[in-house]
């Protein structure tokens, strides 16, 4: 029920800000516990998580990315984005969005955890070359 699709520029030059935007239809990114992730993979590669936005708007990032990376929502149009600056040759890749309806939130601290993928985007490459 739930489908995902990513959109934006396939070709971003070198030292400027990549943006993706996910389009989430059939379900509100804003339904409890569901959170919302951006991933991408090298060729050759696996997956390497950037970061997630969980439904009530709170954020986590892989900590080799966090300096460079930016996850925002936009309710009104039940979209998510990505943002990633500074871009090099080695950011090329395809990326990801997904989605999860298994929030976990423990601990004195409400340490969120987002269970295992139940929606995927198809991918898109994005190439950083001048």
């Amino acid at each position: 029920q739930v489908q995902l699709r990513e959109s934006g520029p396939g070709l971003v030059r070198p030292s400027q800000t990549l943006s993706l935007t996910c389009s989430v239809s059939g379900g509100s990114i804003t339904t409890n516990y569901f959170c919302w992730v951006w991933i991408r993979q090298f060729p050759g590669k696996g997956l390497e998580w950037m970061g997630t936005i969980f439904y009530d708007d709170s954020t986590y990032y892989n900590p080799s990315l966090k300096s460079r990376t930016s996850i925002s929502r936009d309710t009104s149009k039940n979209q998510f984005s990505l943002q990633l600056s500074s871009v090099s040759p080695e950011d090329t890749g395809v990326y990801y969005c997904a989605g999860s309806g298994r929030t976990v939130v423990a601990g004195t601290h409400s340490m969120r955890d987002c269970g295992g993928m139940d929606y995927w985007g198809k991918g898109t490459l994005v190439t950083v070359s001048s």
